[in-house]
């Protein structure tokens, strides 16, 4: 059987496994990592590496880097900027949240069943669950399940 897809936000999946400022997140991430993640396929994109990438802190920034060294990257088309510029303008994501809205984007293009992410400010709520899949519904993609990994 075919593992189905995961998609990892950056700065809250890969970051929170090694943020001992938040122990009880740091402890979820690491338990998501080693007892979630294995019945996924996880992906990431261009996007994920280059906001860690960005990272100011060497040690994370590395650390990071290592996490994801073996995960699949997968490539941010046009028909996933189209996208999340449709989530942009029908309001779903502000434009300020772009790169938000871009990350599910290219996992709904390229049919990806999840999206895990600690960012509950614009992507783990029910309003956005439910605004992503109605646009999605709208311009004939499939849905997504936007969860916190442990969710999972």
């Amino acid at each position: 059987m075919k593992k189905p897809q995961i998609y990892l936000d950056t700065t809250t999946v890969p970051s929170a496994y090694f943020d001992d400022r938040a122990p009880d997140r740091m402890r979820l991430t690491r338990s998501f990592w080693d007892n979630g993640a294995p019945r996924f396929f996880m992906v990431i994109s261009g996007i994920v590496l280059a906001e860690i990438e960005a990272t100011r802190n060497e040690t994370l920034r590395n650390n990071m880097l290592d996490l994801v060294a073996d995960i699949e990257r997968l490539e941010v088309n046009q028909e996933a900027q189209a996208l999340a510029q449709e989530y942009v303008s029908r309001e779903v994501f502000p434009e300020r949240y772009f790169a938000d809205g871009l990350h599910v984007a290219v996992a709904v293009t390229l049919g990806v069943e999840y999206l895990a992410s600690w960012n509950f400010s614009h992507l783990v709520k029910v309003t956005t669950r439910r605004e992503v899949n109605l646009v999605n519904a709208l311009k004939g993609n499939g849905p997504i399940e936007i969860v916190a990994p442990p969710e999972f």
